[in-house]
């Protein structure tokens, strides 16, 4: 099958969440969702700013911390910090509540992604898991660095197969990355800009470009900064998607 292309490219839009705090919300945008993944935030959050306990419903989140930490406390009894470079995953189900709130003084940034569940696991336990960097994948390559978040070597278990990888391209690297052919994705840049898909898009910070079908993706970074974007694609479950606020029905 032939390499992806571009098929979209849309620009975050700020927006305000939780108590105080900023995002950049790349999903749901002007294409509405893209399944099987409902939300996709940046946040850049300073205390005392943060998200207070709250509910989830009917998907699973996978939260990435790039700087700082965020301390998270939920209703199973878990009291757990995520520092830079680490990751935690919740499988809502049938239910869970929350607090995500700044671990220091300083800046929280990282991402923060929703993937539904099939309508068949929307009633399961909800768990908990969280990864410390030295516990996250990595490859590395001439010009290139991949952390695999989720995906072959990582810990980390979804109800739905995804592929979710961070990649830092040196000035003038080109990469290549096979992605399985039944699953729909998007790449969203965090730093610099590069061109990405078969079709040579441009891509550049804060922008999210959604991938056409087929297996390989491709990207080569641009100017004298390095490209840092993360590849999140996954298994789409083809059900209708009820987003409700902090709930997926």
């Amino acid at each position: 099958m032939a390499e992806r292309n571009v098929t979209a490219t849309v620009r975050a839009v700020e927006t305000a969440e939780g108590a105080g705090a900023r995002v950049k919300r790349a999903i749901p945008n002007e294409l509405g969702v893209l399944d099987p993944f409902v939300l996709l935030d940046e946040f850049y959050v300073n205390p005392p700013a943060g998200f207070p306990e709250h509910p989830h419903r009917g998907f699973e989140i996978v939260t990435y911390v790039l700087e700082g930490a965020f301390g998270h406390r939920d209703s199973l009894g878990t009291d757990q910090m995520v520092s830079a470079g680490g990751l935690q995953k919740i499988s809502a189900g049938r239910g869970i509540w929350h607090s995500e709130m700044p671990g220091g003084t300083g800046l929280s940034h990282g991402l923060q992604l929703w993937v539904n569940l099939a309508r068949q696991d929307k009633g399961l336990a909800p768990d908990y898991q969280s990864l410390r960097a030295d516990e996250v994948p990595e490859r590395a390559g001439q010009g290139v660095q991949t952390r695999v978040i989720v995906g072959p070597g990582s810990p980390v278990i979804l109800h739905t197969p995804v592929l979710y990888l961070d990649v830092t391209l040196q000035p003038n690297t080109p990469w290549r990355e096979q992605v399985p052919a039944e699953f729909a994705g998007f790449v969203y840049v965090l730093a610099g800009s590069g061109t990405f898909g078969a079709d040579g898009a441009s891509g550049h910070a804060g922008e999210l470009l959604a991938l056409g079908a087929g297996e390989d993706i491709s990207a080569t970074s641009e100017g004298q900064q390095a490209l840092r974007f993360v590849l999140v694609a996954g298994e789409p479950h083809r059900e209708p998607i009820r987003l409700r606020g902090p709930y997926v029905d």
